[in-house]
């Protein structure tokens, strides 16, 4: 009863923590960066991730097993993964946006852990035969953080393609002969003036033009390695989880909704690496978006639909 409630306090301190961090990476986005704002940030996110690391230490110790074992627990996991990611770039001199990206996804995942859609599963249970394997730490865990570093990744490369579009509208908007009348400069009779207004001009444009492609190469780059990590670790956790399935199954492999769906995550972002070697970065970016759709679907799809093999960590316990 302790344990329950110590999980109780843990779980809504760290959802209202997180909820103030991504009001405040919202501010320093969209509006202003204050130095003030994003000590508080960094602050509240330690504190986040003290707190759910708490959560699964106590649901550790009053289960006896590592809390991987169903939906709620996963999620938990996930949102400390999250944290641990968010917070990689403080010991970093230089700052990126990658920060910007999990403190949502953290949001999301802990969200959705103080729901109620979990209820039923949040009490610690004795583990059904199938999960009675050291496996269960190496497997599960591998697939989490797998999951993790691949939706963040994703993530940059959609950011990536929202900025491509952005662009390509506004070079669809310069070709419209309505803009290039409005906007000519010829009209300008050719003096001081003018000279002036077309060197500011061209070197407003080649600055915006150098910002953009630099922040589509930090995106990639980022990406890249971050989908590179996650890769690691699904293919990890797909060889840990066939050994595991073969003793518990007998079978390496039995084309469970589960095992099928990790199969074309794994498959998609193969095809992600094979295009970016070709340094097509804008179709690799489609790609690895497809991915991020693929991740949910194997994430929850068999937990939606309670099927499977894998039905023991769907949203009612069995």
């Amino acid at each position: 009863m302790i344990f329950l409630t110590i999980e109780h306090i843990l779980t809504h301190i760290s959802f209202s923590i997180i909820s103030i961090v991504i009001t405040i990476e919202m501010i320093n986005f969209l509006i202003q960066e204050f130095a003030g704002l994003s000590e508080s940030s960094k602050k509240g996110m330690i504190i986040t991730f003290l707190c759910i690391t708490g959560l699964l230490v106590i649901r550790w110790i009053s289960s006896g097993h590592l809390p991987l074992s169903n939906l709620y627990e996963s999620l938990i996991f996930l949102s400390w993964v999250f944290c641990v990611i968010h917070m990689i770039p403080f010991f970093r001199k230089n700052k990126n946006f990658i920060s910007t990206l999990t403190a949502p996804s953290a949001f999301l995942a802990q969200g959705f852990t103080t729901s109620g859609f979990l209820t039923n599963i949040h009490p610690s249970e004795i583990l059904v035969p199938a999960l009675q394997s050291q496996w269960l730490m190496m497997h599960v865990s591998m697939m989490v953080l797998s999951y993790a570093a691949l939706l963040c990744g994703s993530l940059l490369a959609v950011a990536l393609l929202v900025i491509e579009f952005q662009s390509f509208i506004r070079s669809g908007e310069k070709q419209n002969p309505f803009f290039n009348t409005l906007f000519s400069v010829d009209e300008i009779p050719y003096t001081t003036k003018k000279r002036k207004y077309l060197r500011e001009a061209s070197s407003l444009l080649c600055s915006r033009n150098f910002y953009r492609f630099q922040l589509i190469e930090q995106l990639d780059h980022w990406g890249y390695r971050i989908i590179s990590i996650g890769f690691i670790f699904l293919t990890i956790g797909i060889l840990s989880g066939a050994v595991w399935a073969n003793e518990a199954w007998g079978s390496y492999w039995n084309w469970d909704p589960k095992e099928t769906w990790a199969f074309i995550t794994w498959s998609i972002f193969l095809i992600y690496f094979h295009i970016r070697k070709n340094l097509e970065t804008f179709n690799s970016a489609i790609v690895a978006s497809i991915g991020f759709i693929i991740i949910w679907i194997c994430y929850f799809g068999v937990n939606l639909l309670g099927i499977g093999l894998h039905s023991y960590g769907s949203f009612t316990s069995t």
